[in-house]
């Protein structure tokens, strides 16, 4: 009997679609849905960016690409990066890919073979245990609960440092709990990381410019550069320009890093599409006003969605600083019902919360923390408003 590859037994679908996809079938069905489980920006980038790809298509070659990316758009990244604080890359430090997710999984290929141990922080985007899990690495996880902040501490990282694990993954801002380090926690953290040298670091900062609150950003080559020669920065288009669609994922890392990640670009993708990049270069150099409005809507989106959380007794909800999610524990509702429906889980909750009010988030256990939930808020204000008080009114409903 044919068969498929092993490693299939590994691959998983994402658990954030799959929500995401329910709430549209139900919606498509007649049911009145407000969605918060998917992380999408909810804004279209400015026309400077039409025109790039309107031009690009006029003007199209035809031809292949560059499998590390276009020169413009790689000088474009160098500007952001050393906008960023990160200045004194060179086009060979940097690589494209198709979005951030394609980015990582290259980045994991080229630095884990099957068993080697890559560490991140809990709660994690979903897609990092599912790439390790394809690639057969081994995870360790670093439990980072709502009573520390969802943020990981000094000694935690040291100790897991201590077993030489291949990888250091960490992301901030946050996906999914919207948490952002100071510059202090940041060189707290840096400073571990020098006294272990064996691992290399992944540092997913796709949210660079969408943080709160003046707290800025910082990175741990701001306070340790030293590290640069094993510490890869990745970045995307998609939230900060409301480009998710149009796929563009960015690295800037040593250079053999960076090389490997183009000789597999040559082998899986060859080069993101002329239009693509076009686009992708007018983003990064044009206006960024777009970008700036957007934060601070966030930022007020935030508050509304915390005033109603705070509002709920027994719900904690360490405040977000960045991105656009909100993370609660709503573990006080487990072991209570909903008319005969009894809560045992967040996935029960998010069901039943999805049933009776017609609100779709995730389950906190799909990123690693199942006594909460992600809310992502960039929908209108109207159904942010109309949402925040169905899951009021379902908390009250409980018994």
């Amino acid at each position: 009997m044919l068969q498929l590859a092993e490693r299939m037994s590994r691959a998983k679908p994402s658990a954030i679609m799959a929500v995401a996809d329910k709430a549209k079938k139900l919606k498509a069905a007649g049911r009145d849905i407000i969605s918060f489980s998917i992380g999408v920006p909810n804004f279209l980038p400015g026309e400077h960016v039409y025109a790039a790809a309107r031009d690009a298509l006029a003007h199209d070659s035809g031809q292949y690409g560059s499998n590390r990316g276009s020169d413009a758009l790689l000088d474009a990244f160098l500007k952001h990066l050393e906008g960023s604080g990160l200045p004194g890359y060179a086009r060979t430090n940097l690589a494209v890919g198709i979005g951030a997710k394609q980015t990582l999984y290259n980045l994991a290929e080229a630095l884990l073979d099957p068993g080697d141990e890559i560490v991140f922080p809990t709660p994690y985007w979903t897609t990092y245990v599912d790439i390790a899990d394809i690639l057969e690495a081994k995870v360790t996880t670093l439990p980072c609960p709502s009573t520390q902040n969802y943020k990981l501490l000094p000694a935690q990282l040291d100790k897991a440092l201590a077993t030489k694990p291949k990888v250091f993954l960490f992301n901030n801002p946050s996906n999914p709990t919207g948490m952002v380090y100071t510059r202090e926690e940041i060189a707290a953290l840096a400073e571990v990381v020098v006294k272990h040298p064996d691992t290399w670091i992944i540092l997913d900062d796709i949210y660079n410019r969408l943080i709160f609150d003046g707290i800025g950003y910082h990175n741990f080559l701001h306070t340790q550069p030293q590290l640069r020669e094993r510490t890869i920065v990745v970045d995307s288009l998609s939230k900060t320009y409301g480009m998710p669609g149009w796929r563009v994922g960015l690295i800037a890392a040593p250079v053999g890093v960076a090389q490997a990640v183009v000789t597999l670009n040559s082998n899986h993708i060859t080069n993101i599409p002329e239009v693509v990049s076009a686009a992708a270069t007018a983003a990064l150099t044009g206006p960024q006003d777009i970008t700036v409005q957007k934060c601070a809507e966030f930022a007020q989106k935030r508050d509304q969605v915390l005033a109603v959380l705070n509002a709920i007794p027994g719900v904690h909800c360490p405040r977000p600083q960045g991105a656009f999610y909100a993370f609660p524990d709503i573990s006080v509702a487990f072991g209570k019902k909903h008319g005969t429906s009894v809560i045992s889980s967040d996935v029960d909750f998010c069901d039943l919360l999805l049933e009776v009010k017609g609100v779709a988030c995730v389950p906190g256990s799909a990123f690693g923390e199942p006594r909460a939930l992600r809310i992502s808020y960039t929908c209108k204000s109207a159904e942010l408003t109309d949402g925040m008080k169905r899951i009021q009114e379902f908390f009250a409903e409980l018994n």
